[in-house]
């Protein structure tokens, strides 16, 4: 049928740069597989539901985009006489969704009621086509999952190899020193063929490429069953130790007679191997009688899919919105937000993962899971897919705008950052204010005697875990006495000494330094760090921790402020006088000498109480990856205002048209970094800068927390991970739950959400906890 608004709409095909939401609804997770499918705007290509919510109707109405393509997608039913043809190794095909779905195509007009315009309508068949050909934006995301940021380096942009020779097909089957047939990398500069080291993902290997390296020095190498027609490959320099990008691959392959166009892809790449890696740090899904656990379905247990490297994201996401403070601010009771792109919208996108987590209607079996008695596979659920919230926690941030596996407890200072900037409404608030706190320092000259105090407000405290070694034998992996939380929270809260210069006796025999709590918060975040150097590489070592069931009291903890026998240390005065704090001599030289860059050496030793070489060697390797590693440590000690924005910079971002608090906002977020303040402004366009943060002070309490006691604690969820570094292996969640008339921990492992009888051990090893006040 005709419609009117079709001519004038002046539809056009998305660019490379638009994203297309045609997977699910931008304001909540209602998608394509939904009976009704979804509505896809033809003009700007937001995806709106079409069920009882009516987002797509809400956005044509707000934005004047009348036309839209509904999508339904259903499984097809595959029925065979015969059994599956035996998988060929000499490629490697994934199932396409065609060969899995049966899509349906309608176009509608929301504003004259017309559902069955002719999609072939020259007016509009080009867009449709280019819609549904286009990569989605949860696609896009997808394939940055699986791939990692690579560059080249000097050894490949310098190779040279020997002069041209064809190599027989005989002497690319296996390697040059074995029998090994897979897992084989060619010598991009000799020919030579040698099989790799063992891999995690199950490939063999004996390691004769690197043999061949320590012989010859010939440091790049091409693992050929990664060879792909369009160019990619894995690509190896040993001299770097390093995955790298060979932008000539095919003028170096073609110098052995390899024809890159005529190769096809046999083998997993290192990329694919250890995200599966990853994805195989399996929790326990038994009971100790080797019965699968029980998938949960309800409101509060939905679970997330995991979108390759994104379980340190999920299981954050579950432990915060189970927070009371979060399900109020983020609830779908809320008016939806006025905002043209929602996909783009941090507020929207929050919403989106409170309605999809809290109202459990998407906590439904996996409806694609057959269960029968030749199939014991447990239906779990299908899922949410967090790609548009994932996107925007990481823009323009260096680490969680990757793909690649990230610390959860960063992620979470970093998402507490964000929810804070953010405008709440009247009468919410701050959802994090509950994770609040202060706590005070009180130093103490050793020779005057003479005090002074000072207040840090915290959204978390970290504890430093002792790692006691147990008596084991040589070929047993160690083990570590186990300690309790008191003793963690006895180490965090003990006197010890720092070497400062007294401003009231010019004595420099030290301070003694501690710190308790002032006031105590509604949620206790604490970090655990079990972290040891091994062969100068920082190893997550598992220290069980023992954390009581039952409520237990941080009364002992508390300062007491100020007495009325004790006289405060005088103020020093700005730029005057030599400095309050000096590096420990014989420690500096130590971390000198082992190669670290003295501004850290200072702002570790700093950071570590300035007199112990092995502690602040350990801060080094835990904030190697902070963006202000680099950043000189503050050595004056006067506590004044931080150094003033660079006047250069400040005028290039006014030029721009930012405004002065705006400019030095930006600045101070993101370490001076011009570029990436830029990206900072644009993507906080509602930020007045500093004095709106002045505004919001003297709105905010004096003091955050409360001091009452008793102050008793309990736990309510923990953030759990497997592997030997922060930055791979796997997270889960474990959070207390309200089942029926009892109460359970229920794990959270990406999509599949179980009931669990106990978490004991779980506990023990746990990075991230959570203690609710009782």
């Amino acid at each position: 049928m005709a419609c009117p608004h079709v001519e004038p709409a002046n539809l056009a095909k998305p660019t490379p740069n638009d994203s297309v939401y045609r997977e699910d609804c931008t304001q909540c997770f209602d998608s394509i597989d939904d009976p009704a499918g979804l509505d896809l705007c033809l003009k700007c290509f937001n995806g709106g539901c079409v069920g009882e919510r009516q987002h797509a109707k809400r956005h044509s109405e707000a934005r004047g985009h009348p036309l839209v393509l509904n999508i339904r997608r259903t499984r097809k039913i595959i029925e065979r006489d015969e059994p599956p043809l035996k998988i060929s190794k000499l490629a490697i095909a994934a199932e396409t969704e065609t060969d899995r779905y049966t899509t349906t195509l309608t176009v509608k007009c929301l504003c004259c009621g017309v559902d069955d315009i002719d999609v072939a309508d020259p007016l509009v068949a080009p867009v449709i086509s280019g819609v549904m050909s286009a990569n989605t934006f949860s696609r896009k995301e997808e394939v940055k999952a699986w791939e990692q940021e690579l560059t080249s380096c000097e050894h490949i942009l310098t190779l040279r190899q020997e002069r041209y020779r064809e190599i027989a097909s005989q002497n690319l089957s296996h390697c040059s020193k074995c029998d090994l047939n897979e897992n084989l990398w060619l010598c991009l500069e000799c020919g030579n063929l040698g099989c790799g080291r063992a891999q995690i993902g199950g490939a063999q290997g004996n390691g004769h490429a690197l043999a061949h390296f320590n012989e010859t020095s010939h440091g790049v190498a091409v693992k050929l069953g990664s060879i792909t027609p369009e160019g990619t490959a894995d690509v190896y320099c040993y001299s770097c130790d390093e995955e790298r990008v060979d932008e000539d691959l095919a003028v170096h392959l073609a110098n052995w007679g390899i024809i890159l166009s005529q190769r096809q892809k046999t083998e997993k790449s290192l990329t694919e191997m250890q995200i599966e890696q990853n994805l195989r740090w399996e929790f326990s899904m038994t009971t100790e009688d080797g019965k699968e656990l029980t998938p949960l379905f309800g409101p509060g247990l939905t679970g997330l899919k995991n979108l390759g490297n994104s379980c340190y994201l999920a299981s954050i996401l579950q432990c915060l919105y189970d927070l009371p403070s979060f399900q109020r601010r983020y609830s779908s009771d809320l008016p939806i937000p006025n905002t043209s792109d929602p996909g783009q919208d941090l507020e929207t996108q929050l919403r989106k993962i409170g309605d999809g987590l809290l109202s459990g209607r998407y906590s439904k079996p996996d409806s694609e899971v057959t269960v029968s008695e030749h199939s014991p596979e447990v239906p779990h659920q299908k899922g949410l897919s967090p790609s548009m919230l994932k996107h925007l926690i990481g823009r323009g941030h260096t680490e969680f705008s990757t793909m690649r596996q990230q610390d959860a407890f960063e992620l979470l200072q970093h998402l507490i950052k964000l929810v804070t900037r953010s405008k709440h409404p009247a009468g919410l608030g701050d959802p994090t204010l509950p994770m609040r706190f202060v706590m005070e320092q009180r130093l103490q000259c050793l020779s005057c005697k003479k005090v002074r105090y000072s207040s840090n407000e915290q959204d978390s405290i970290f504890i430093d875990v002792p790692l006691d070694k147990l008596p084991s034998e040589d070929d047993e992996p160690a083990k570590y006495k186990p300690v309790t939380l008191q003793e963690c929270l006895e180490r965090l809260t003990s006197e010890e000494v720092v070497e400062l210069t007294c401003p009231a006796c010019q004595s420099k025999n030290g301070f003694a330094k501690r710190q308790l709590f002032k006031t105590f918060p509604e949620v206790l975040v604490v970090n655990a760090r079990k972290m040891a150097v091994i062969n100068w590489v920082p190893i997550k070592v598992d220290v069980p921790v023992i954390v009581d069931d039952e409520p237990f009291a941080l009364d002992d903890y508390i300062s007491k402020g100020l007495q009325p026998d004790e006289e405060l240390l005088p103020e020093e005065a700005a730029g005057s006088g030599a400095p309050a704090w000096t590096p420990n001599a014989e420690a500096l030289a130590i971390l000198e000498a082992m190669g670290f860059p003295r501004v850290r050496c200072e702002k570790a030793l700093h950071a570590t109480g300035n007199n112990d070489s092995e502690a602040a060697m350990n801060w080094l390797f835990e904030h190697m990856e902070d963006p202000d590693i680099d950043t000189p440590v503050n050595l004056g000690g006067s506590g004044g205002d931080a150094a003033p924005a660079d006047p250069e910079k400040m005028m290039m971002l006014e030029a721009m048209g930012f405004s002065g608090p705006k400019a030095v906002k930006a600045l101070k977020e993101t370490g001076g970094d011009v570029e990436r303040a830029v990206d900072w402004l644009f993507n906080h366009p509602d930020d007045n800068g500093d004095e709106a943060e002045e505004e919001a002070a003297l709105n905010h309490d004096s003091l955050v927390g409360s001091n009452e006691l008793p102050a008793k604690f309990r736990l309510q969820s923990i953030v759990c991970h497997k592997g030997t570094s922060i930055h791979a292996g796997h997270y889960v969640a474990f959070i207390r739950k309200k089942l029926g008339e009892e109460t359970s921990w229920v794990l959270f492992n990406d999509e599949k959400v179980v009931k669990v009888a106990d978490v004991e051990e779980m506990k023990k090893t746990a990075y991230v906890y959570f203690f609710n006040r009782v």
